[in-house]
């Protein structure tokens, strides 16, 4: 047990500068490799790292690394870290993927689509790959609007996809998106499935509705609005999201885990009381997370509302606290 928990240990590589990280992306280029920021202070991290080290057990052709984020800061700034856990996936040294939080089961699912891409040769205990065409019916349907791009909406890697992109956000279209980069097989396998050979590709409720040259005929003869789901307009978004519990907790993190020492102390605060309270974990939804602030007027998290009104921070909760006036504002009698 103990040899088998050290080879386990041994196959997660620990990066502690800048150099190092850039030196293994050249040296990793051709395989896979998955990066976890984490910080020692977190029992979360730890917990991590063990699935990680078993993950590195059953895909040995996966470089699976640790970066402690407060101690290489200008890695973490580059590649936006703002709270551990963070995982990241590269392939051929460019970022394809990213998973915020202790989610082992998100953490195991990525890695193993991944994994499965067709880049690397399958280990002699790992299933056969789920037959391609029902894969790609299920990828097609995985929202009412799918766009299949070069990259991803927030970095797109070609001119047409940037494109697209562009012209569904201009028309406040709600798309998910899928990067054709990160899987081989689905880039190849979607032309013939399609009978479509180029990217991107846009589909409507499973049925594609083409390229980048259809989506903009589409917009000037103003049927695009006609056919693609609209998006909510973010302020109403954030109207509904303020009222949706009559004591609203927004944070980084959840009740469960707090990702910074600010959401933490409000959270302990507010479990004092006794009051029923619901939380948004903005490091979730950059949209809501930037829009929250211009919308409330206050540019920093947590941010408390009780029936759709700001209370205010951590700071105004604790002097409400000292001069016994939260509970009365959370039970709504003030």
């Amino acid at each position: 047990m103990a040899a088998g928990a050290a080879e386990a240990a041994a196959a997660v590589v620990e990066v502690g500068s800048a150099q190092q990280m850039e030196e293994l992306l050249r040296l990793r280029a051709k395989s896979l490799l998955v990066v976890h920021f984490w910080a020692p202070w977190a029992p979360q991290c730890a917990q991590m790292n063990e699935v990680m080290a078993e993950l590195a057990k059953e895909h040995r052709h996966i470089s699976f690394v640790k970066l402690e984020a407060e101690a290489v800061p200008e890695v973490s700034e580059k590649y936006d870290i703002t709270s551990v856990p963070t995982f990241l996936f590269f392939k051929n040294s460019q970022k394809i993927d990213r998973l915020d939080g202790a989610h082992a089961p998100e953490l195991t699912k990525k890695v193993q689509r991944h994994a499965a891409s067709g880049s690397f040769p399958p280990a002699a205990s790992e299933h056969p790959k789920e037959d391609l065409s029902v894969r790609l019916k299920q990828l097609t349907h995985a929202a009412p609007c799918m766009l299949f791009m070069k990259g991803t909406p927030q970095e797109p890697r070609c001119g047409f996809s940037k494109q697209m992109v562009e012209i569904l956000q201009r028309h406040n279209i709600q798309f998910s998106s899928f990067d054709i980069f990160s899987d081989e097989e689905v880039r190849q396998g979607l032309k013939t499935f399609s009978n479509w050979p180029t990217y991107p590709q846009l589909y409507v409720s499973g049925e594609l509705i083409g390229g980048l040259d259809i989506v903009k005929e589409l917009e000037a003869s103003n049927e695009l609005d006609t056919i693609c789901p609209k998006a909510p307009k973010l302020e109403e978004r954030l109207k509904v999201l303020t009222n949706k519990a009559t004591v609203m907790l927004f944070m980084k993190g959840n009740k469960q885990e707090a990702k910074c020492g600010f959401s933490k102390q409000i959270l302990e605060i507010l479990n004092t009381t006794g009051i029923d309270y619901e939380t948004f974990d903005i490091l979730e939804d950059d949209e809501v997370r930037q829009g929250l602030k211009a919308y409330s007027n206050w540019p920093t998290y947590p941010q408390l509302y009780v029936k759709g009104e700001l209370i205010g921070g951590l700071d105004i909760v604790k002097e409400l606290k000292e001069n016994g006036e939260l509970l009365p504002i959370l039970r709504g009698e003030n």
